[in-house]
C-alpha cells in the first residue's frame, strides 16, 4: 500500500499498473491530466492477511487539489500471486 501511494505522489504509473491485479487492471491511468495535486499522507488504519494469499488494508490519504484539503478513505483488497501482492479493489469508507 505504502508503495502504491508513492507511486501516486510522483506519478509513476508504470509501477501502478504492475501492481494492480490483471483482472482489475485498467488500461491506462493518464494521471497527468488530472489536476494537480499536493499529497500530505498517508495512515494505515488497518491491514489484515485475510488468508495466504488475500489481504485488505484500510487507509486514509490526504491531499489538496487547487487549495482545498481532501481525504480518500478506503479499504482495499490485495491478493499475492507468486509472491507478489497485486491491488484487486477497493470500496471507499465514509
Amino acid at each position: 500500500m505504502r508503495s502504491r501511494y508513492t507511486a501516486f505522489v510522483f506519478k509513476l504509473e508504470a509501477y501502478l499498473l504492475s501492481t494492480w491485479h490483471s483482472t482489475t487492471r485498467p488500461a491506462t491511468l493518464n494521471l497527468a491530466e488530472d489536476p494537480p495535486t499536493k499529497w500530505l499522507g498517508l495512515q494505515i488504519k488497518h491491514a489484515e492477511n485475510t488468508s495466504e494469499t488475500t489481504a485488505i488494508v484500510e487507509f486514509v490519504a490526504r491531499y489538496k487539489i487547487a487549495g482545498k484539503a481532501e481525504r480518500l478513505h478506503e479499504t482495499s483488497q490485495f491478493e499475492r500471486i507468486n509472491g507478489h501482492w497485486y491491488y484487486l479493489a477497493g470500496e471507499f469508507n465514509h
